[in-house]
């Protein structure tokens, strides 16, 4: 193990962010760059190597925590990498995006602060790729098959990455102009800067593996046609169909689901636009929906130089410590505090919205809204509650119900559905068409990033052993488990 006391004798200590009046005023990650190394071996070092590591069973992709913090305590960082990419083919996307279940399940959580596995995570894969030891890993024959890959997504990526390595043929197709799905155009700049993408797919070029930009399966390119080119398709279109707030009002100018914001401010830094078509400068901002995605859009709203910026959430306010309905190791619903919501704005709970107004041009100027209260698990709205706030831009972030249908994927396919909106699947990822798999929150639905790899991954194995009869490739996950909740 790392330092047999590390846990008695060091305290959590986590990364530091840098002042809000700095990092508002760019869109660079908000981390102080190098802040981490000087921590964190002794952080690592907390770790206790306990005899039941519940941390595997928080992560899906069964990552070898233990193992990596001792090397990381030890620094020896090559070894450490070796063991991370042994479970993970991102690191780096999950060591800054993951909302880290693992830490829930950190068996030292149970008394004390977990050890901080997400920032040793981060730390061993950015001093690999200082270090040059991440390199292409081409494989050593080809099969000759050929794979599909629909989507550029984290499970998408996995799975290419995966089946490239086993020696087919990939070819990656993605509907946007570049390469990386929600994780270029749905995660601001200031979460994860997207020079992290970039290098990672060049390593996946060199490798092998083929990118299409700018095709959308189903309309530039049909399922037919594409069956045709491939042995084997891998669907991972994720679940972007975003919940809808059916209210009167909703069609005004300004109300925008928030996958339609957050694209824009990225393409800016992209270098597509000057400024955003949509902004949020000057303007009273309301963000509907508590979650990450909220934030993002909190986040992005600070930036952009709004006039306020209020974020709604149906649900009550969580506790800043695990409720007794929620025990360790399950992944708890807690208060946080994101970096997003450190840099200003006001969170209001047990609220729904019940109208928007407008003013004569058609533009969103107030946003009308009730408290709420639970009564059997349902909503009920507390009569003399009503108020109206300002609000010129509006962004709904509350979650999505399935994979996108209106594209003729699904239909040109002929892939079964779940009641759910997602594709079905069998214990081995593929669908109900044959060759055709599924993987990440096409199929799960919306989920967490870690599981969109592990699925990616998992799918991997299943095409693997279609096109060969066997496979060696890893499958940590199957498609019925779930995470650990209560």
């Amino acid at each position: 193990m790392a330092d047999p006391k590390g846990f008695l004798t060091t305290d959590r200590e986590g990364a530091r962010t840098r002042p809000v009046e700095e990092r508002v005023k760019d869109w660079n990650e908000v981390y102080v760059p190098g802040s981490l190394l000087p921590i964190i071996s002794k952080q690592a070092g907390r770790c206790m190597d306990c005899g039941i590591p519940f941390c595997h069973n928080g992560c899906p992709l069964g990552n070898l925590i233990p193992e990596w913090n001792d090397y990381a305590y030890r620094e020896d960082w090559e070894a450490a990498s070796e063991r991370l990419h042994a479970t993970n083919n991102f690191p780096e996307f999950t060591g800054r995006l993951c909302p880290a279940p693992c830490e829930s399940a950190c068996v030292l959580g149970i008394n004390q602060p977990a050890v901080t596995i997400k920032n040793v995570e981060v730390s061993i894969i950015d001093k690999a790729w200082d270090n040059g030891d991440v390199t292409p890993q081409p494989p050593e024959r080809l099969s000759g098959k050929t794979v599909a890959v629909i989507g550029s997504g984290p499970a998408g990526l996995a799975a290419a990455q995966q089946l490239t390595r086993a020696g087919h043929t990939v070819a990656v197709y993605e509907r946007a102009d570049r390469v990386g799905g929600l994780l270029r155009y749905g995660i601001p700049e200031f979460k994860m800067e997207k020079r992290h993408i970039n290098r990672r797919i060049e390593q996946m070029r060199a490798e092998g593996t083929k990118f299409r930009t700018g095709v959308e399966i189903g309309r530039d390119l049909s399922a037919t046609d594409l069956r045709r080119r491939y042995d084997a398709v891998v669907i991972a279109a994720g679940a972007t169909t975003a919940r809808e707030l059916p209210v009167p009002g909703r069609e005004l100018n300004g109300v925008h689901q928030a996958m339609e914001y957050l694209p824009l401010a990225n393409k800016v830094q992209e270098g597509d636009f000057v400024a955003p078509p949509i902004t949020a400068e000057g303007k009273h901002v309301v963000v509907i929906g508590g979650g990450d995605t909220g934030a993002d859009c909190v986040g992005t709203a600070h930036r952009q130089g709004a006039a306020s910026v209020t974020q709604l959430e149906i649900m009550p306010r969580p506790g800043e410590d695990r409720a007794p309905h929620q025990p360790w190791p399950t992944f708890p619903m807690l208060y946080k505090v994101t970096s997003a919501h450190e840099e200003g704005g006001e969170r209001v709970y047990s609220v729904s919205t019940t109208h928007f107004e407008g003013d004569e041009n058609g533009d969103v100027q107030w946003l009308h809204l009730i408290e709420v209260e639970f009564v059997d698990g349902k909503p009920t709205q507390k009569e003399g509650t009503e108020r109206r706030i300002p609000a010129q831009l509006v962004t709904l972030a509350m979650g999505f119900t399935g994979t996108d249908q209106e594209n003729g994927l699904v239909r040109q396919f002929g892939l079964a559905m779940d009641e759910r909106g997602n594709i079905n699947r069998d214990a081995d990822y593929g669908t109900n068409i044959d060759g055709v798999y599924v993987a990440g929150d096409a199929g799960r639905g919306q989920s967490l990033i870690v599981w969109a790899i592990a699925e990616g991954r998992s799918a991997a194995r299943g095409v693997d052993r279609y096109l060969t009869g066997s496979s060696a490739l890893p499958s940590p996950v199957k498609p019925t488990d779930r995470a650990l909740t209560v």
